[in-house]
C-alpha cells in the first residue's frame, strides 16, 4: 500500500475534473479541439483552461522571434558586406584594427589573451553548466526557469551564430592575428556573442533575483565582460568592429527572446488569464458537487511563493473551495500552532504546503484526531510525499488530494532527554546523519546546496564510533557500536536512496537500522546491502530480519525501541537537529495520521 502509484493528471497542469464543453454540430468541442463530425470529443483528464500552461503558444512565439532575430542579424551582416561597405564607419574599420595592432605590448597581449578566453567555447559551456547546476541545487527551491533561461540563451546564440556565418561571408582583418583563425566567417564575433549571452544573462538574474546591496556592482562587472571580450578580439586582429557589434546584438537578442519565453513575470508560459478564477468557479459548478468540508491551508511562505499560492487558490476554487484561509507558518511556530488553532475553529480538512519540517509539525498536531491531511510538497526533501508516490507539483498534488480518499498511516512517537515527546513522519536518528544536519550552516547550504551535507558528513567520519544499547519491545539488551542509527517510518530519502529499504508507512511497525561500516570497504559493503535490500522491496522478510550484529548494516522491526548511548550523541527528527543527548525512546502509533490519497491508486 505504501508504495502504490497514484493516478496522475496527464495534462501537466496539475488539476483534475474541470468542465468540458459539449461539441457543437461541426464536431468542435468549443475549446478549439475537433473530433469526428457528430462524435463527442473525449475530455482531456485534468485539463483546465484556468491553469493552462500555454507552452505550445510560447514555443511558437519563441520560434518566430528567433527566426526574426536571425534575419535581422544576418541582414545587418549582408548590408555591411554589400551596399554599405563603401560608407563610414565601415571604411574606417581597417584603420581602427591597424591602430590596435600598432599599440600592442607584451602586457596588453597577456591581458587580451585572458579577456578573449572568457568567450572561448570551453569556458562558456563550462560556466553555463556550473551556473545552471547552481541554480537548481543551491536555492531552497530549484530555479528551473532561470536555469533554462541561461542555457537556452547561450544555445540560441550559438545556433544563430552558425546560421549567420554560413550566410554572410566576410574575411578577417588584414593584420597579424594573435590567434589561429577558425574556419568561420569574421561576422559575427562568436566569442563576443557567447560572452554576451552568458555574462549578460547572469547580470539579468543577479538584478532580478538578488536583493543584496552588492547586486548592482556585480551586475555592472558582468555586463563589462562581453565588452572586454569584444575589445580583446579586435586587439588580437580577429574581427572588425562591426563583427563585434553583431555579436553583442546576437547575444542580447537571444536573451531577450528566451527571457520573454521563460522568466517569471515576463513569461509567455504559464500566464493565467484575467478571468482564471471565474473559469475555475464555473468548472466547479458544472461538476457533481460532493459535500464540502471546512478546509484550512497551512503554508510555509519561505518555500511556497505567491505565484504558487495563487495557483493553489485556483485549484481550490475549481473543486468548490472558495475563500479558503491560507495560514502562514513562522520561524517560531512551524505549523503545529496554526494547525491546532484551525482544529479548534472546526476545520475538517487540512492541506499543508511546505517541506518535511512543516509536514512533521502539522502531522504532530493532527495525530490521533482523524482529521485528514492533504500533502502539497513544496520543499526540497518531501520524503513522505515521495514515499507515497504522490505528485510533486504543488497544484497537481493538491488536486489529487482533494479528489482522493482517506487512508490511515502510521506515525512514530519519539522522546529523549532534552526534548518533549513529538511525532515524526519519516525518520529520526543519531550519529552521522544528525552530525551532517547539525554541522551544516545556513550559509554553506545557500552557497553549496546538498554537497554541504557531504562535507559535514566527511568531517563527522573523524569522530569516534558511538557505543549504545538497544532494547526492542521489552526484549534483551543488544550492545552495539555504530556510526549512526536510524528509526524509520519510511525507507527512502532524496535521489531514490533507501537507507532503510523495508520501512513502510502503514504496516504498524517502525524499522531500526544500525550502520557500523569500518573503512572504505565497509561502506562499500553497506551500499551493497542496501542495494540488494532495495531490489527485494519494502516488507521483504529477508530485508527486515534482525541479526546478531557484526555486519556493516543491521535491520530490525519494532513497536517500541529504547536506545541508550554511552556518550551524548547528536540527534535529529525528520531532518531537524534536536541537540545531543544520551537516549531516545520511539514507539509506533499505528494509523495515527489520516492522509488523502488519490482514489484510483487504491
Amino acid at each position: 500500500m505504501g508504495t502504490s502509484v497514484p493516478a496522475r493528471d496527464t495534462s501537466g497542469t496539475g488539476e483534475a475534473g474541470s468542465s468540458v464543453r459539449s461539441p457543437d454540430a461541426t464536431g468542435n468541442d468549443g475549446a478549439g479541439r475537433s473530433g469526428r463530425r457528430g462524435a463527442p470529443v473525449p475530455p482531456r483528464p485534468g485539463h483546465s483552461p484556468a491553469l493552462s500552461t500555454g507552452i505550445p503558444r510560447a514555443a511558437a512565439r519563441t520560434g518566430a522571434f528567433a527566426v526574426c532575430q536571425a534575419a535581422v542579424v544576418a541582414g545587418f551582416g549582408l548590408l555591411i558586406t554589400g551596399p554599405a561597405r563603401e560608407f563610414w564607419p565601415m571604411t574606417a574599420e581597417d584603420t581602427a584594427v591597424e591602430a590596435l595592432e600598432d599599440a600592442r605590448t607584451t602586457t596588453l597581449d597577456t591581458a587580451s589573451t585572458i579577456a578573449s578566453a572568457l568567450g572561448d567555447t570551453a569556458t562558456v559551456v563550462g560556466l553555463t553548466l556550473l551556473a545552471c547546476l547552481a541554480l537548481v541545487l543551491v536555492p531552497r527551491l530549484p530555479r528551473w526557469r532561470e536555469a533554462v533561461f541561461l542555457a537556452a540563451g547561450v544555445s540560441l546564440q550559438s545556433m544563430i551564430f552558425v546560421l549567420i556565418t554560413a550566410s554572410v561571408d566576410r574575411t578577417r582583418p588584414d593584420v597579424e592575428r594573435l590567434d589561429d583563425s577558425p574556419p568561420t566567417s569574421s561576422y559575427t564575433s562568436g566569442h563576443t556573442g557567447a560572452a554576451t549571452a552568458l555574462y549578460a544573462g547572469l547580470a539579468v538574474l543577479v538584478l532580478s533575483r538578488v536583493r543584496a546591496p552588492w547586486r548592482k556592482p556585480l551586475a555592472a562587472l558582468l555586463l563589462l565582460l562581453p565588452l572586454l571580450v569584444g575589445l580583446a578580439r579586435l586587439y588580437r586582429g580577429m574581427h572588425h568592429p562591426t563583427d563585434v557589434a553583431g555579436g553583442l546584438a546576437n547575444g542580447a537578442l537571444s536573451l531577450l527572446v528566451v527571457g520573454r519565453a521563460v522568466l517569471p513575470g515576463h513569461s509567455w508560459v504559464g500566464r493565467l488569464p484575467a478571468d482564471a478564477m471565474d473559469i475555475a468557479v464555473a468548472a466547479a459548478e458544472e461538476r457533481p458537487a460532493p459535500a464540502r468540508r471546512q478546509l484550512t491551508v497551512i503554508v510555509n511562505p519561505t518555500v511556497t511563493d505567491e505565484a504558487t499560492q495563487e495557483q493553489l487558490r485556483l485549484v481550490l476554487a475549481q473543486h468548490g473551495y472558495r475563500d479558503t484561509p491560507f495560514v502562514a507558518t513562522t520561524a517560531e511556530d512551524t505549523g503545529g500552532g496554526q494547525t491546532a488553532e484551525a482544529l479548534r475553529a472546526g476545520t475538517e480538512l487540512i492541506a499543508v504546503c511546505g517541506g518535511d519540517g512543516t509536514v512533521r509539525a502539522v502531522a504532530n498536531a493532527l495525530a490521533g484526531t482523524g482529521v485528514p491531511l492533504v500533502l502539497v510538497p513544496s520543499g526540497t526533501g518531501n520524503l513522505l510525499a515521495r514515499h507515497l508516490h504522490l505528485p510533486l507539483g504543488p497544484a497537481e498534488a493538491l488536486a489529487a488530494g482533494l479528489t482522493g480518499e482517506p487512508r490511515a498511516l502510521d506515525l512514530g512517537r519519539i522522546e529523549g532527554d532534552g526534548f518533549p515527546a513529538v511525532h515524526f513522519t519519516a525518520m529520526a536518528g543519531a550519529g552521522l546523519d544528525a552530525t551532517m544536519l547539525e554541522e551544516t550552516s545556513d550559509r554553506a547550504k545557500s552557497v553549496l546546496g546538498w554537497p554541504a551535507y557531504v562535507l559535514a558528513g566527511a568531517k563527522g567520519l573523524r569522530t569516534p564510533r558511538m557505543r549504545l544499547t538497544v532494547r526492542l519491545d521489552g526484549g534483551p539488551e543488544l550492545r552495539r557500536t555504530a556510526r549512526m542509527v536510524l528509526l524509520a517510518n519510511i525507507g527512502t530519502v532524496q535521489a531514490g536512496a533507501a537507507p532503510v529499504p523495508a520501512a513502510k508507512a502503514d504496516d504498524g511497525l517502525l524499522d531500526l537500522a544500525v550502520f557500523d561500516p569500518r573503512g572504505a570497504g565497509g561502506w562499500l559493503r553497506a551500499a551493497g546491502v542496501l542495494l540488494r535490500a532495495k531490489r527485494r522491496g519494502a516488507g521483504d522478510p529477508d530485508t527486515r530480519r534482525g541479526d546478531t550484529g557484526g555486519g556493516p548494516v543491521e535491520f530490525h522491526t519494532f513497536r517500541r525501541a529504547e536506545l541508550a548511548f554511552a556518550r551524548p550523541q547528536p540527534r535529529e527528527i525528520d531532518g531537524d537537529p534536536v541537540g545531543p543527548g544520551l537516549r531516545l525512546t520511539a514507539e509506533v502509533r499505528p494509523g495515527a495520521l489520516t492522509v488523502m490519497l488519490p482514489a484510483r491508486e487504491r
